[in-house]
């Protein structure tokens, strides 16, 4: 699996742009947090080839990721996982909730 890193405003963007063309999925991740790591690694052995996925470090870009809670309008959570499809958030899911089978469900009936 190859994770898109997010670094900025204008990566969020181009998710953003990209979303029109094809699914999208922010990973929210928090590399203090145990369970985020337990997260990262349950998607990354299910992987869903039909989706693109980026990768948010909450450490290092805390304030893109308050962007992207305000701009989707989301309560934060650390990890979660943000499924954006023709510009608009239409599923997130946190903790150990996060489960690609269910995400690849949502992209089937949107």
């Amino acid at each position: 699996m190859i994770w898109n890193e997010i670094t900025s405003w204008d990566s969020v963007e181009s998710i953003i742009q990209a979303s029109f063309e094809k699914p999208q999925l922010i990973f929210k991740h928090s590399t203090r947090c145990s369970i985020s790591s337990v997260a990262k690694n349950r998607i990354e052995k299910s992987t869903y080839e039909d989706a693109d996925y980026s990768l948010l470090d909450l450490i290092s870009y805390r304030n893109v990721s308050n962007q992207v809670s305000k701009y989707f309008s989301v309560h934060h959570e650390s990890p979660q996982i943000l499924l954006i499809i023709k510009g608009k958030c239409i599923f997130d899911e946190s903790h150990y909730a996060i489960n690609l089978e269910e995400i690849v469900e949502q992209i089937a009936t949107n």
